[in-house]
């Protein structure tokens, strides 16, 4: 809708319209008057016409104003809610690569964090004193024993470089991960950013090769060519 200063522009541009209508000596009656209807329509194509076209190219700005993703807006809603920025910037073919990217770090979390569980309790159960506690063997493979590892010495090493593996890796997928995070959220600030940024089709950029005839100097009469590649950027 137009704003408060927009209607009284409005309402003052008909009003001069008025006023010169009368001050020109318009007719009361035009039903009959063929030369007061030549005037009315040039009065309107000059005058009125120019208004209307105003107040609808307001409008058209104004709605488009309003269409437009607030940067900030869209930046604090990514932040919340992980796509939700894409949504808003009517990204919607962005929104299966942002979750599977999520899913994905998701995965690589869990699972390195349940193997580097699973290693460091081996690895105290087979440290301690207590015969007990075997939750070690459960990472044998089926088929094979500890001593084709090399015995529990050779066993208890691959624990510790496991469990040490594991956590280095789950400790890269949260990196990774929030990283990710913050990537979706600067794809979203962007595009909200260059949502009014029109390409012109005129700016276009044109290569051709070239071929160039050398002719011969006083001193050289050999001539030759060169080729190259000739470049045309239109604006």
């Amino acid at each position: 809708m137009l704003s408060k200063w927009g209607w009284i522009g409005c309402v003052c541009m008909l009003g001069w319209c008025s006023a010169l209508s009368a001050a020109t000596g318009f007719p009361t009656s035009l039903h009959n008057d063929t030369l007061g209807k030549s005037q009315l329509y040039a009065v309107s194509d000059t005058l009125v016409k120019p208004v209307i076209t105003m107040v609808a190219d307001s409008i058209a700005l104004q709605s488009r104003e309003t269409v437009l993703p607030q940067p900030v807006k869209v930046v604090w809603w990514a932040a919340a809610i992980p796509g939700y920025g894409q949504i808003l910037n009517r990204k919607y073919w962005k929104l299966p690569i942002v979750y599977a990217g999520f899913m994905g770090c998701y995965f690589a979390i869990n699972w390195n964090s349940n193997r580097y569980v699973s290693y460091k309790n081996g690895y105290l159960d087979i440290t301690d004193a207590d015969a007990a506690t075997t939750s070690y063997l459960d990472l044998i493979p089926e088929g094979r024993t500890m001593e084709s590892y090399g015995g529990q010495t050779a066993f208890t090493g691959l624990l510790k470089s496991g469990m040490e593996q594991s956590r280095y890796y789950r400790d890269l997928s949260v990196i990774i991960s929030i990283a990710y995070y913050g990537l979706t959220i600067i794809d979203a600030f962007v595009d909200a950013h260059l949502a009014d940024f029109d390409i012109s089709p005129d700016l276009s950029l044109q290569l051709r090769p070239m071929i160039n005839r050398e002719h011969g100097t006083r001193y050289n009469v050999s001539s030759g060519y060169s080729y190259g590649l000739m470049g045309r950027v239109k604006f």
